[in-house]
């Protein structure tokens, strides 16, 4: 009876075991997923604008960084006939310690679907700011239920440019001696004329003190109003160059065209797309190899590029934003792939963008201001602390004389 009495437990706490044990070695279990790799190395790399300047960078525009996506099946294996959507993401905003370019802050800055016979998806993408870059990934079959589809998030952890907090450090150390230097001035034990408020040296260093934040305040809002008004008004900005290329043409029995938006804003994304077909019979080309590249114009440096094959409509669409305020050349070459039955001379279709700029918030340069100032505020406050503590207290220092 005893025995029986807990056999039921027993077999109640072996079956959620063996349960639980399932679990465990399907969670533990190899699963499909999708390997990031970037060339450099992401830690090599920098954000644009600290990589272009002669104080802090080499002084010249670095090649984009190439992303690499693999996809590998439960196995480790590398999946074939596969089509890879990639979705690339700006850092979020951050009010507090914003980047060279606030207004590509939490932004899609690409959005791209190509085929991967072999599994592997690569883009060259230049990265503007620092911070962590998400990439949404979705890896479909190119024949339907070849395998299950894969979904996963990555994450590109982008640094700071090491110079740039050395350079922030020595003006925090000039700001703060100026504050420093002020507030000893101040702090001092100077005689007061009749009829006047304060020292004559404290009402100079406050009459000087109050020109440079006036004229600070006035550089910084009147330069970014003025260069938004410069981008905002039509024929004021400069001309974008016409292609020397056009966006369509008929070459070698292929014709291919280079559609999408016109024109772009900083900030948000732009649609494009490339179609190659067959001009005699309008039926979509797809043994071919399409190269995607994207140029700003003002300073030559490549911001996009992908090679890859049309889909099934002969067609490679994707999106991009534009984060410079500057003209973007978009090119389009087209070459036959090694086993197509038709070989030909490869041939080029490109577009000429003009991208209008946006000025930073008002509240991010007000913001970056206040940094500034409480900083020589509290340099200004440690100058009087020191002072106060070295001069003796032998009555009212400032007490107005009576004559």
């Amino acid at each position: 009876m005893t025995l029986f009495k807990w056999s039921k437990p027993i077999g109640a706490i072996c079956a959620i075991a063996i349960i639980l044990y399932g679990w465990i070695g399907l969670a533990q279990s190899p699963q499909p997923s999708v390997r990031l790799t970037t060339n450099p190395p992401i830690n090599q790399v920098r954000p644009l604008e600290a990589e272009a300047t002669t104080v802090l960078g080499s002084g010249h525009y670095n090649p984009p960084v190439q992303l690499m996506l693999q996809a590998f099946d439960a196995q480790g294996q590398s999946l074939k006939d596969a089509k890879i959507h990639l979705q690339l993401f700006t850092p979020p905003k951050n009010p507090w310690f914003t980047t060279d370019f606030p207004i590509v802050e939490g932004t899609k800055l690409l959005d791209i679907e190509g085929n991967a016979p072999t599994g592997q998806l690569q883009v060259q993408q230049t990265l503007p700011i620092r911070g962590t870059y998400q990439l949404l990934v979705a890896v479909t079959p190119l024949v339907a239920n070849a395998f299950e589809p894969i979904q996963q998030t990555l994450t590109l952890t982008l640094p700071e440019n090491p110079l740039k907090f050395r350079y922030f450090a020595i003006l925090v150390v000039i700001l703060l001696a100026v504050g420093l230097l002020g507030g000893w001035v101040i702090g001092g034990r100077q005689p007061i004329q009749p009829g006047e408020i304060a020292p004559q040296q404290v009402r100079l260093l406050l009459s000087g003190l109050i020109v440079v934040a006036i004229a600070a305040l006035l550089l910084v809002n009147i330069s970014a109003e003025l260069a938004e008004s410069h981008m905002s008004m039509p024929g004021m900005g400069e001309e974008v160059p016409s292609s020397s290329k056009p966006a369509k043409l008929q070459s070698q029995g292929l014709y291919m065209q280079l559609s999408g938006d016109k024109s772009a804003t900083v900030g948000q994304p732009a649609k494009l797309q490339v179609s190659v077909s067959d001009p005699k019979t309008s039926q979509p080309v797809t043994d071919v190899v399409l190269k995607v590249t994207t140029t700003q114009l003002e300073n030559n440096w490549v911001a996009f590029a992908y090679e890859g094959t049309p889909d099934s409509n002969g067609k490679l669409a994707w999106e991009q934003e534009f984060f410079d305020g500057a003209p973007h050349s978009v090119v389009v070459e087209v070459a036959p792939q090694a086993k197509a039955k038709e070989q030909f001379q490869l041939f080029q279709v490109a577009e000429n963008i003009p991208v209008e700029g946006v000025a930073p918030p008002m509240a991010v340069r007000l913001i970056s201001l206040t940094y500034f100032t409480g900083i020589v505020v509290i340099g200004l406050l440690l100058g009087l602390w020191l002072r106060h503590r070295q001069t003796p207290r032998t009555g009212l220092t400032w007490k107005r004389s009576i004559s």
